[in-house]
């Protein structure tokens, strides 16, 4: 066994003897009538086509304090990951999307730690308000997303990652108030952090020319680094969200002005010494974005919709006459989702998501109406303790897709196994088919502590 594997399996070991002390003994709620301490430890096993591709632990350490006859409470959450193999993420290079107050700390190449959490919530008349680190939740989209762009995702494993744990916390201003039949809740993100990319060599490096274009033959090809915002207030984001119900309808309508989260690839072909190469120049571009959700139940039946609006996309195009190979576009898109619960400890949930580019450009690596659907089925059995489900996601146009079986059975209330396949297909140039040699098995535990 190689010397990194034997190291990052004992760190593996030694963060969990660190932490089952935490369930050990008195309970902290009984000790302290206003604090309550708690953690969750997962450790998943991933094993792909192409070999190992993690054997991590990760340990979520929480605490809230809740002072008897106050207003306001403070909520922490930590993260310890420790991955045996180091290949996920291969040499943890420096998060140059990251604020400096954003980033984790690196305790070499297998153990990372990281504050998810710390948020102070306060009652302050009618209004809520929460300070701090923070994920902010906007859209209801099950498998992608169309309205949740507050937070910034990490891209590590794709969009394999539950949603909760792939979400980037922003350190953020949000405010509720109440105004009559309708909530306004206001956000203001001071913190410019921005998608975290895969890497090159890792599984889920992107490599379909939907996102990074594609280079001329033969030629070299150049990254300079990102140049990220970093003016406290005026690189800023914000945004309003405006929540009610209408004849059985929950209701939203979305404003947000932003920072798109994902780096522009602009680029040109520049001569050097040792002869022509396209030299990348990665940008961060403002973004408007309009749109809202809607929801009702019709007995079994619930429907869902979302619809949003975004200026100035820019996607790689072969026109040699676009500027920096880009082309500039808006763009709409919907989902519309139907969730049946017919059948008796079950949901077959289906939608379809579109988008549509509203400037034509035969020269884009992506066609102007894009089509996904996705289908997910779940059944749970013995008293919820065993669930079996599966989620497919297709897309029309590239005919690729990704196909993710899974069975969860809960052991005892605080222990909990799981198994599943992440079974990806289709061409090199689809979003899914990139992936196509990144099958795998993942099994995991996971238990409170």
């Amino acid at each position: 066994m190689r010397r990194s594997m034997r190291l990052g399996l004992g760190v593996c070991a030694t963060a969990l003897a660190f932490a089952l002390p935490l369930h050990a003994g008195e309970n902290a709620e009984d000790r302290f009538a206003d604090w309550s301490i708690h953690a969750t430890a997962e450790l998943e096993w991933a094993r792909g086509v192409q070999g190992d591709q993690k054997f991590e632990l990760l340990v979520d350490p929480t605490f809230e304090w809740r002072p008897e006859g106050r207003p306001w409470m403070l909520r922490g959450v930590g993260r310890l990951r420790a991955d045996a193999f180091d290949r996920i993420e291969p040499g943890h290079p420096h998060p140059a999307l990251r604020s400096s107050l954003n980033r984790p700390f690196q305790a070499g190449d297998h153990v990372q730690l990281e504050l998810r959490e710390l948020v102070l919530e306060v009652e302050a008349g009618d209004a809520y308000v929460r300070l701090g680190k923070q994920q902010i939740v906007w859209g209801e989209a099950d498998g992608l997303k169309l309205l949740d762009v507050v937070n910034p995702q990490d891209f590590r494993e794709f969009i394999l990652d539950d949603f909760d744990d792939s979400r980037i916390p922003l350190w953020a201003v949000q405010v509720e108030l109440p105004l009559g039949p309708i909530v306004a809740e206001f956000v203001w993100l001071p913190d410019p952090t921005f998608h975290a990319l895969p890497v090159a060599g890792s599984p889920y490096a992107f490599t379909s020319e939907r996102l990074v274009g594609r280079a001329p033959a033969g030629v070299p090809v150049v990254q300079d680094p990102v140049d990220r915002p970093r003016r406290l207030v005026r690189d800023s984001d914000a945004g309003l969200r405006i929540t009610g119900r209408f004849e059985g309808w929950d209701w939203s309508a979305v404003y947000f002005y932003a920072y798109d989260d994902t780096p522009v690839l602009g680029g040109a072909l520049e001569l050097s010494p040792a002869g022509p190469r396209l030299r990348l120049q990665p940008r961060l571009e403002r973004t408007h974005l309009v749109g809202g959700s809607a929801s009702n139940a019709f007995g079994d039946l619930v429907v869902r919709t979302e619809i949003a609006w975004r200026s100035d996309r820019f996607l790689p195009t072969r026109d040699p006459s676009a500027r920096d190979g880009l082309s500039e576009t808006g763009e709409i898109g919907y989902v519309i989702g139907l969730d049946w619960f017919g059948f008796r400890d079950s949901l077959v949930s289906f939608q379809v998501f579109q988008s549509w580019l509203l400037q034509d450009d035969r020269g884009r690596f992506r066609n102007s109406m894009d089509t996904n659907l996705t289908l997910l089925a779940r059944r749970e059995f013995m008293n919820e303790r065993l669930r079996l489900e599966a989620i497919w996601i297709h897309n029309l146009d590239d005919a690729d897709g990704v196909f993710r079986p899974k069975v969860r059975y809960e052991l005892r209330d605080e222990w909990t196994v799981w198994a599943g396949l992440d079974i990806f297909y289709g061409r090199s140039r689809g979003l899914f088919g990139q992936f196509d040699r990144s099958d795998r098995l993942v099994v995991g535990l996971e238990w409170g502590l």
